[in-house]
């Protein structure tokens, strides 16, 4: 019988759950618990398949847009924020809506909402077509915000006065290329006023900084985490700039391109802020079936953050 290949496995710290996921999925548990199925939630309350099953198999119902819900349910708003007329059609049906918006992403509606009350234009930094752009940015009135994702795309920005600017960031994105595209917007527009404090969440920013401090010491990189999510993809990208010569993304262990870690001999393992524990485990496990394996954790920063659940649930919750 041929020996497994030994394998140095880094496990990546901080990890999977942030404070606002853990918020958003307690937030449908309790719902559940306190009005029974079925709960509506408008959008995935996570973009995470694994944990929206489990929801799903409780009682919980997905859907995309709030025409999808009927007004005697109770109905959860997904943590990445919705736009302001979301909130506002559920009251003008007197329905019950409880909102798992994550408090960082709220904090970013407020300093929109403050700048454009000031006479500011909005420029948003962040992805088309991504929830939380989308919810921001819907904060606002139509065309009061302005869309960058890339420096390129600073250059041919058309603004109303360039005295008169802010800019606000989705809380997901790689830290360094945000920095870049701040910069670009800074040289261009040096009137242009930003948060007190970065927009990008403090999970983001050290799930990053573990990549970053394991990616020159490995073959290969895995990232446990869903194909919509933003801050998985962040991951990857992130362990590639930072020198590590291959990285995947994939949901669970079944996904994983076994075939592409071959000769590997040290591989790095972290995962999304709305990846589960279990997931890596059990990706951990999938290695040691393949592998004589070796497992340090390497740990950057510890996180004691959590976010209270919305009033309403808190009953529930004792």
């Amino acid at each position: 019988m041929t020996a497994a290949p030994s394998l140095m496995l880094y496990l990546a710290a901080p990890r999977g759950f942030c404070a606002g996921v853990d918020r958003a999925i307690r937030i449908v548990e309790l719902a559940l618990e306190k009005w029974g199925a079925p709960v509506y939630v408008r959008h995935e309350i996570v973009h995470n398949a694994h944990v929206v099953e489990s929801l799903r198999a409780r009682g919980a119902v997905f859907v995309e847009e709030l025409d999808d819900c009927p007004d005697d349910r109770p109905v959860v708003f997904s943590a990445h924020g919705v736009p302001k007329a979301v909130p506002a059609e559920a009251a003008r049906r007197n329905m019950l809506a409880v909102d798992a918006t994550c408090p960082l992403v709220t904090k970013v509606h407020i300093e929109a909402a403050r700048h454009h009350e000031q006479g500011r234009q909005i420029v948003m930094v962040g992805h088309a077509g991504h929830p939380e752009t989308v919810g921001t940015m819907g904060q606002l009135p139509e065309g009061a915000a302005l869309l960058v994702e890339t420096p390129a795309d600073v250059a041919t920005l058309e603004v109303r006065d360039p005295e008169r600017l802010a800019f606000v960031t989705q809380t997901t994105l790689s830290v360094d290329d945000t920095a870049e595209i701040v910069a670009a917007l800074k040289a261009r527009f040096p009137a242009i006023e930003g948060p007190h404090r970065e927009d990008i969440c403090y999970a983001t920013t050290n799930r990053q900084a573990a990549v970053k401090a394991i990616a020159p010491r490995i073959d290969a990189l895995v990232v446990i985490g869903a194909p919509n999510s933003s801050n998985s993809r962040r991951l990857v990208e992130v362990g590639r700039t930072a020198g590590c010569p291959y990285a995947q993304l994939a949901q669970n262990a079944g996904e994983i391109d076994w075939r592409a870690l071959e000769g590997a001999r040290s591989v790095g393992l972290t995962a999304g802020a709305s990846a589960p524990e279990e997931l890596v485990q059990a990706v951990v496990d999938a290695f040691r079936e393949r592998y004589a394996v070796t497992v340090e954790i390497v740990e950057t920063a510890v996180e004691r953050v959590e976010f209270r659940v919305p009033r309403v649930l808190r009953d529930s919750a004792a």
